[in-house]
């Protein structure tokens, strides 16, 4: 099967399938443009691949980014994003970890990988650029999947790994995390979140259940709630950090379609969840959102009395404690991790799933994160692992040794800082963040650089985190 078709069987042709950029577009015509870009894909050079090509999409968020991904699902590649936000050294380290054969560009990207672009699709004016990869040992096994999808957890270092779903994952899991949301062809959802990190569960969602997608260019509230005045949104899907400016608006709109409100990538905080209910009268509702798992858990229920939960079980799903520990179970579960090469089977336990959140279940049920197994830092819903960051550093020729840990944020939840060894004399903070920039995200840049004698270590030598 392949995703593409499956929105395309159960679409209505003339419905509004997105507003973005000034135009509205319907069902039939997006599909269409869709198709168009297959037929392109197909016949550049570099696209055919014995087994299933994997094909980078480097685009703003928009209209164009919509009709590409589903071009290059149509034309039977795997859509691998490649998110604005990263720097020239981690787009390459993306390149070479997936095996790339080609990348699209979109026509306002910047970006251009090295070799040769070739001809630019009519419509939307993406170039294709073919690269030159050497086979995987796993192709055959990666083929087998089906696959429809690649995302790195985070930047392309440390301990992220690239998770594959097949186009069959991709339909279980928006088939059962739409059995809470409730999303059809009535809804207008108004969207907030990067298109690189959200693509493929989210939108691909909306598009096969019918809703209109609308997305803006602005993310200052008073444009935002413009704009859901303009086109009636009946949902709004973000972070918690556009919901506390929402909140904080000072206008007189108060959103009377409103009928769904939820926040995911990053950990709700009860303050922002009050200030928005007491804004427009409707509760939000967090999600709990992981790649390899979807979405399993929604708090629909308990937002207005436990809003800084992440709720209960989608349908479906069951969960565990272990040791605190969330495990979870349920359909639509990632089929590999890729680099290193690493089936699902090898990685779960009779089905079941080690999420590394630490977490509690209240008397009804519903669940609480309290924190990570691991270092990972959640930066505004952008993960950050303190190894890549404190690999970069230590490189510095100032730098004897260092160590990265989150600091609480009001609007961000947790900002990196960094602890520094000096090599010799003093650090200059300056020069630190300037080397940073070099190599890493701004979100991943630490905020702070303090020098300390030494870092704590554990007996093998690593870095201690706690």
């Amino acid at each position: 099967m392949n995703i593409f078709d499956e929105i395309a069987a159960r679409a209505e042709p003339g419905r509004t399938a997105v507003v973005a950029e000034g135009a509205r577009v319907t069902f039939g015509e997006l599909l269409a443009r869709a198709e168009t870009v297959a037929d392109w894909l197909r016949a550049a050079p570099g696209f055919v691949s014995p087994r299933v090509p994997r094909i980078g999409l480097a685009c703003d968020n928009g209209l164009d980014h919509i009709v590409l991904a589903l071009g290059i699902l149509k034309a039977g590649g795997c859509l691998v994003p490649v998110a604005d936000e990263l720097t020239e050294a981690e787009r390459a380290e993306v390149i070479e970890r997936t095996g790339l054969h080609g990348v699209v560009i979109g026509a306002r990207e910047k970006w251009r990988p090295g070799e040769e672009a070739g001809d630019r699709e009519a419509a939307t004016q993406a170039c294709w650029v073919p690269l030159s990869t050497p086979p995987w040992e796993h192709e055959e096994e990666f083929a087998a999947l089906s696959p429809a999808f690649i995302r790195f957890s985070s930047g392309t270092t440390g301990r992220s790994k690239g998770v594959a779903l097949s186009h069959r994952t991709l339909l279980d899991r928006i088939t059962t995390a739409n059995q809470m949301l409730q999303i059809g062809p009535g809804d207008r959802v108004l969207w907030m979140l990067p298109m690189a990190h959200h693509f493929a569960v989210s939108i691909v969602l909306y598009l096969y259940f019918g809703a209109c997608t609308v997305v803006g260019d602005s993310h200052l509230s008073a444009d935002v709630l413009a704009l859901a005045e303009k086109e009636s949104a009946t949902v709004i899907y973000g972070a918690p950090f556009h919901h506390a400016l929402l909140a904080a608006d000072a206008g007189n709109f108060r959103w009377p379609t409103l009928r769904l409100a939820v926040s995911t990538a990053a950990a709700l905080t009860r303050a922002t969840a009050e200030a928005f209910r007491a804004r427009f009268d409707q509760p939000l509702v967090q999600g709990m959102g992981i790649i390899e798992v979807g979405l399993p858990l929604l708090n629909i229920g308990g937002a207005i009395d436990s809003p800084d939960a992440v709720g209960e079980p989608v349908p479906g799903f069951e969960v565990d404690l272990r040791a605190g520990e969330l495990w979870l179970r349920g359909p639509g579960m990632f089929d590999a991790y890729v680099s290193p090469w690493q089936p699902a089977s090898e990685v779960k336990r009779d089905g079941w799933f080690a999420t590394g959140d630490l977490a509690e279940r209240d008397a009804a049920g519903r669940i609480f994160l309290r924190g990570r197994t691991k270092s990972v830092l959640n930066v505004g819903g952008m993960k950050v692992f303190p190894e890549e960051v404190e690999a970069v550093l230590d490189r510095h020729p100032s730098v004897k040794r260092s160590r990265v840990l989150g600091r609480e944020h009001p609007v961000l939840g947790i900002v990196p800082v960094a602890e520094i060894v000096a090599a010799n004399g003093a650090i200059s903070p300056r020069d630190l963040k300037a080397w940073c920039r070099e190599s890493l995200s701004a979100y991943k840049i630490p905020v702070a650089f303090k020098q300390v004698d030494a870092v704590p270590l554990t007996a093998s030598g690593k870095v201690k985190r706690s």
